[in-house]
């Protein structure tokens, strides 16, 4: 990381500064004295005053505008970046058109049977039922629903035996029903998972196809070919349904409910059990063929309270009374189907590919006793997810031969056998017969995606096409007696192969995309780098010299018509922002028509030559007319080095999965180092004070970061070597009791903190004392009350109150805080004066005194309240855990801004790195990993009671990065802390200080890119790689989005304040 170098040297202490200095000084009191004369020309002047603070309000303004133009446009290069290196990355999958026919079955059947080829009797296979309930238990994990003792070497919790009946039934009554794990393939989102359960195939990231439009599933599924089939469909429950499979549903009858309200346990299931049992009614059962429940109860319990939670024991207990009744009203002709789409992890959260989350159960039940086993032993349920597991595609073919329909085109499952062997266990014919034709549809499928894609199949040994013919060769052994049960065997390989085939047929990348990604990524962290660097000589590395700010002046006032932006730091980002966006403007359209002309379709390819055409543009903008050179980009002082350091070190360590896994606890080394090394440099101050504070600082910054590291949440694969602070325990997702300490210790410390730090520079004045004295300390004592009446609702405290008005007080209690940071905090911010106090002295009949008290702080202290207002918002958004965490960033934050003033470090790169290692590090604080499931959905319901767009949203963004984002908001205050009005290039030095503190990030962008590109067979790359590098994507297009609308605006809005007052400083 380049040097920002540091202030310059003080002046020496020979003769001939010594006189130059007394000249300088002579020559100021002259002209002040001269302008204390009365003159006739002083409305003049004023006048010319004016004029001169006009044009340079029109010259800050647009020089903010070119600045804030040159990082738009490199957010856009990140963008198209990252879109291309995701285009080739993530895997992707073609979906064919074709359609599975009842009367043209993919081979001819081996069994003969009354009906055969028709809906009635059976498309491809006997039919065995005529009617179908679904029941989908969102989330329901496998050990939800078998039988868990103490004495059997496990502890069982709370939500074990709470669901027993599907376990007894499978015992007792093995012919009617049976239990089995239900496996799901990553990701475990509900809605992948519908796809999985419907069509056969498997989940990937990006699904190509003809006829995409919206998230509706258009390839071959059940529900379609029950509605080709003329069957009636009706579903409860979940919404999701409704987007996947629009107008397949009865409209009458069917009843869709809000998915997303993970706070509400009830309203979802209680609208299913009030409309599925009058459908089961004699006189009901002819409006509808197949009935979908899907009740969302213990998913929502899982997310809201974590699985060892009263509320998940009372939801399985609810869910085993409903499927007992449920069993009492369906009749002999009727399939009950209970599933789960995936399980939850220790905190109920779901979305990754861990065993809990993977391990669902499926249970099916009939009165009349159709089901059998293959071994005596399998009459039992198993006891763990591990043991007998049925993928959850396999459901597909299973489901369409048992009612009689033909198998859906892009199928990949294969019948589960219970369903198909007969109740005496002993029935292969059927069995081989089910197997036989799903396979052949798979082979039809097989080969239709083979020819879609150009692509040879193997006939070598072991090869699905081998394996094909030795199925084939033993159908055609023997006419009169066939060895079923060897058959089904054989077919069962062939299912299996063809199935780890095409597993490994969509894992396969996009090379050339991954490349480009990579390559527009490494020119957009070349870009950041050389904007970054600068020579000794540049003319705003002298800061406050007041004789060069009165000489410059004068000159503007005697040359009105000057150009005020011929100095070069005023004119960098135009030149940059003109250059980046007039060639991208012209290379994106020659490239747009070449690809209309030829039809190719390719415009990810068009935009990554515009991407790399623009930036190489403005790197030779740079080199040429700026003079920056490859030189520029080596450090040449000690923070110039260490920030390379960290930023390097990281990012090769992104290549190990243990480090990546571990990254939280590494970050804590990085922050703790950097505290040190601060403390040594601090040693080397001339003055006493100086090294006390430095050191007093340094110290500091290191304790709160250990004190911050107590709050932890750990990932799967840390486990058993970590211990979960962040919620209650290690299988919850709420607060402990004693947690709700934090935020009220928040309340009354916090404030307090920051104002010690602004009296240290007597600018607590002004707004100061009433915005951070009770503005802000009310809303940090409404976020503890928001969290004690969380608490209180779900521990049950103030059962007097009803649910629904306590939570109506929590969201207004929410709204309020948000309300006092973003509404009134922002407009706060735009108005207030600086934070500073004139007092005027007089004495013996002197001439008066006046005295700016928090002068020398001006800039610093009146931007401190805006990353104040977002602290706030952040630690409302946070559980206590986290609250606490953002109030010890804050602290940490201030003392950084010492430590780099003590340091006179403020315009080197470490600062803004050391910002970006805190933003990161208090990510992993406030309850988060690199993985999906630890995303806090929740969040999205502490201001709201339903999803609203695009709040929502934000609110789930704000709680995810609050790290970053109060660190992106926060850079401005390294530059700017401890700075007067006079103080020039403020908004070219942020704008350098942010570029340093988004190179942070761009690098791990970059760096997560290419190692997971390079290991993209990598053992852990979905689980480890994959995951950090769409958190580093997501992390880096929020630090520019934060960056342009928070720290640059903000920026712009404290100089003008400041200039109202003091005049613009340049």
């Amino acid at each position: 990381m380049p040097s920002r170098n540091a202030r310059s040297k003080a002046p020496t202490t020979d003769y001939k500064a010594i006189a130059a200095e007394w000249a300088r000084a002579k020559r100021i009191k002259g002209l002040e004295s001269a302008a204390n004369k009365p003159s006739s020309s002083s409305t003049d002047d004023e006048a010319k005053r004016a004029a001169l603070e006009a044009r340079r309000k029109t010259a800050f303004e647009h020089r903010w505008f070119w600045t804030v133009g040159f990082w738009v446009w490199l957010l856009c290069m990140h963008l198209v970046g990252i879109l291309l290196f995701t285009s080739g990355f993530l895997l992707t999958r073609l979906v064919l058109d074709e359609r599975s026919e009842c009367d043209s079955p993919p081979i001819e059947p081996l069994l003969e049977w009354s009906g055969r080829g028709t809906v009635e009797g059976g498309c491809w296979h006997p039919k065995t039922f005529n009617k179908a309930v679904v029941v989908l238990i969102d989330a329901l994990r496998y050990d939800f629903t078998v039988p868990v003792g103490d004495g059997d070497g496990n502890d069982a919790e709370v939500y074990h035996n709470a669901f027993p009946f599907l376990y007894e039934t499978s015992v007792q009554s093995p012919g009617n029903a049976f239990l089995r794990p239900f496996i799901a393939d990553p990701p475990t989102a509900t809605l992948q998972r519908l796809k999985g359960l419907t069509t056969g195939t498997l989940p990937t990231f990006v699904d190509i196809g003809s006829s995409f439009a919206g998230t509706a599933i258009e390839e071959d599924n059940l529900l379609m070919q029950w509605r080709d089939q003329g069957k009636r469909v009706v579903h409860l429950g979940d919404d999701t349904w409704i987007s996947l499979f629009p107008d397949y549903f009865e409209p009458n009858i069917s009843r869709a409910y809000d998915s997303f309200n993970v706070w509400d346990l009830h309203t979802v299931d209680n609208g299913v059990l009030e409309h599925i049992f009058p459908l089961l009614q004699p006189d009901k059962t002819q409006q509808w063929d197949i009935l979908i429940g899907h009740l969302l109860g213990v998913d929502h319990a899982g997310h809201r309270y974590g699985p060892n939670h009263a509320a998940m024991t009372v939801k399985l207990q609810q869910m085993d009374t409903f499927i007992r009744d449920l069993v009492k009203e369906i009749d002999d002709d009727t399939l009950l189907i209970v599933m789960g789409d995936h399980g939850m992890d220790s905190k109920g959260d779901h979305g990754g590919e861990s065993d809990d989350e993977v391990e669902a159960a499926l249970w099916m039940y009939s009165k009349r006793p159709i089901f059998g086993r293959t071994q005596p032993e399998f009459a039992t349920p198993p006891a763990t997810a591990k043991i007998r597991p049925v993928n959850q595609i396999d459901l597909v073919p299973t489901l369409a031969l048992l009612l009689g329909i033909p198998i859906p085109y892009n199928n990949l499952g294969r019948p589960i056998e219970e369903a198909f062997v007969g109740s005496e266990g002993n029935a292969w014919d059927h069995l081989a017969a089910a197997s036989s034709v799903a396979s052949a549809g798979i082979r039809r499928y097989q080969a239709s995606y083979f020819k879609a894609r150009g692509i040879e199949q193997s006939t070598n040994p072991g090869s699905p096409a081998s394996l094909w013919n030795d199925a084939e060769a033993l159908v055609q052994s023997s006419t009169n007696s066939r060895p079923w049960e060897a058959l089904h065997k054989a077919y069962t390989a062939y299912q299996e192969e063809t199935l780890s085939l095409c597993k490994d047929l969509w894992a396969r990348f996009d090379i050339p995309k991954m490349i480009l990604g990579i390559v527009v990524m490494a020119f957009g962290v070349a870009v950041l780098l050389l904007y970054v660097s600068r020579d000794e000589d540049e003319d705003f590395a002298v800061l406050d010299d007041a004789e060069l700010d009165f000489a410059e002046k004068s000159l503007e006032l005697q040359n009105p018509t000057a150009d005020s932006d011929v100095t070069s730091y005023k004119g960098l980002s135009k030149s940059l922002a003109k250059t980046g966006i007039i060639s991208g403007a012209l290379i994106g359209g020659l490239s747009s028509i070449l690809v209309m002309a030829i039809g190719s379709g390719e415009w990810l390819l068009a935009a990554a030559a515009t991407a790399i055409g623009s930036m190489v543009a403005v790197t030779g903008t740079m080199f040429r007319v700026r003079g920056r050179h490859i030189l520029n980009l080596l450090p040449n002082t000690f923070w110039g080095w260490l920030s390379v350091i960290f930023i390097l070190s990281q990012s090769i360590g992104f290549a190990s999965n243990s480090y990546t896994i571990w990254e939280d606890s590494i970050s804590l080394f990085f922050l703790s180092t950097f505290g040190f090394a601060n403390a040594v440099a601090s040693l080397q101050r001339p003055s006493i004070r100086d090294r006390a504070l430095g050191i007093y600082h340094s110290i500091l910054f290191v304790v709160l970061t250990r004190v911050a590291s107590f709050s932890k949440l750990c990932r799967d694969e840390q486990m058993p070597y970590c211990t979960s602070t962040y919620y209650a325990s290690a299988n919850s997702s709420t607060s402990a009791p004693w947690q709700l300490a934090i935020p009220f210790t928040v309340f009354l410390i916090l404030p307090s903190i920051i104002k010690s730090y602004m009296q240290s520079s007597r600018s607590y004045e002004g707004l100061a004392p009433m915005w951070i004295g009770y503005v802000f300390r009310t809303g940090l004592f409404l976020a503890a009350a928001y969290w004690t009446l969380d608490a209180a609702d779900n521990a049950d405290w103030l059962t007097a109150l009803p649910e629904k008005l306590l939570k109506t007080i929590q969201i207004s209690v929410a709204q309020l805080v948000l309300a006092l940071a973003f509404v009134a905090g922002t407009t706060a911010f735009i108005w207030a004066p600086p934070c500073v106090s004139i007092i005027t002295t007089a004495s013996n009949n002197r001439t008066a005194q006046i005295t700016v008290l928090g002068y020398g702080n001006t800039n610093g202290a009146r931007y401190l309240l805006l990353p104040v207002n977002i602290a706030a918002a952040c630690i409302l958004l946070s559980k206590p855990m986290g609250g606490g965490a953002i109030a010890i960033m804050l602290w940490q934050i201030l003392a950084l801004a010492e430590m780099v003033d003590v340091n006179d470090a403020s315009a080197e790169t470490v600062g803004p790195v050391a910002l970006a290692l805190l933003g990161n590090f208090h990510y992993f604080k406030t309850g988060h990993q690199a993985v999906l499931s630890s995303i806090q959905w929740d969040s999205a319901f502490v201001p709201l009671l339903t999803i609203r767009y695009p709040w929502s949203p934000l609110a789930v963004a704000l709680n995810t990065f609050a790290g970053q984002v109060l660190a992106c908001a926060a850079v401005p205050l390294l530059v700017l802390w401890k700075t007067s009005p006079k103080r020039k290039g403020v908004l070219e030095s942020v704008s350098r200080a942010l570029a340093a503190f988004v190179a942070f990030y761009a690098v791990q962008s970059l760096a997560t890119m290419a190692w997971a590109g390079y290991l993209r067979r990598h053992l852990m790359l979905f689980r480890v790689f994959s995951p950090r590098f769409m958190m580093a994507a997501a992390v880096l297009l929020t630090v520019d989005l934060v960056g342009i609308a928070v720290a640059l605006l903000g920026v712009r809005t404290n100089v003008l304040a400041i200039s109202e007052v003091f005049g613009f400083a340049d």
